[in-house]
């Protein structure tokens, strides 16, 4: 019986990443629930549980995948590829009323332009004061305080080594996880009420995954319209990031 269980799970591996990740969110979520009152949301805890099973994962196996390394959890490594990240993406933008984005405006696309200047300012300037002085290694690191996602490819493209871009990603993670559980709390501050406002902030956070849940802790109907600007710091640092803030970074530092 258990080695019929066990090749069913091997041959359905996709299948089996679902049904994982499902479980956590459960759990995740009467944590949330019971533990925090829904003050830190499930989608905060459950990437914590994530990046917990990822270390076990790697250091039980020695690989470079994490838990996808384990024959018996292979399909993560697909279910968590860029394939279907943006295919979520994607589908989270479809229930934007466009009548309610276009009243962002202005307002919006200066919040984008702050939002990934900003955080590349703070974390260069981070890096630098833990030593990190070269302009290669600032502009990654900075580009990671925009996302995890524009840290490595900015790296990529700049020459930084592996461990500094790992810091980028890091760095991105750090940002991510203190979106999802600040969001929430400073919604009432912060005036998060409205499309507009989600955009805003959306534009001004731009972390897709940090604003999502940090959103959807708040209010859901607001997600859509948070990751809708959140998701084009993506692109804009990814542009951004290797060019004219690496140039700018390296005009400051040599």
């Amino acid at each position: 019986m258990i080695e019929m269980l066990e090749k069913t799970v091997l041959h359905n591996g996709l299948v089996t990443a679902f049904a994982v990740v499902g479980l956590i969110m459960y759990v995740s979520m009467q944590l949330s629930r019971r533990l925090t009152f829904g003050r830190v949301h499930g989608s905060a805890i459950a990437i914590l549980i994530g990046l917990g099973l990822a270390y076990w994962g790697g250091t039980h196996t020695g690989g470079q995948k994490g838990l996808a390394d384990m024959s018996l959890f292979s399909g993560i490594g697909l279910m968590g590829g860029a394939m279907l990240r943006d295919f979520a993406i994607v589908a989270t933008a479809f229930e934007v009323q466009a009548t309610e984005a276009r009243k962002a405006g202005l307002i919006g696309v200066v919040a984008l332009v702050l939002g990934t200047v900003l955080p590349f300012i703070v974390g260069a300037a981070v890096a630098y004061a833990f030593g990190y002085t070269d302009a290669v290694s600032m502009t990654t690191i900075g580009a990671g305080a925009v996302t995890y996602i524009v840290g490595p490819v900015t790296g990529a493209a700049i020459g930084a080594s592996s461990e500094i871009m790992a810091l980028s990603i890091a760095t991105g993670l750090v940002k991510a996880i203190l979106v999802m559980i600040g969001t929430p709390i400073a919604a009432g501050f912060l005036g998060l009420k409205t499309p507009r406002s989600a955009m805003v902030f959306g534009g001004l956070a731009g972390t897709v995954s940090g604003v999502s849940a940090g959103l959807a802790a708040t209010d859901r109907a607001l997600v859509p319209y948070g990751t809708l600007v959140a998701t084009f710091h993506t692109g804009l640092g990814c542009l951004l990031g290797p060019s004219l803030l690496y140039f700018a970074t390296r005009s400051l530092v040599g």
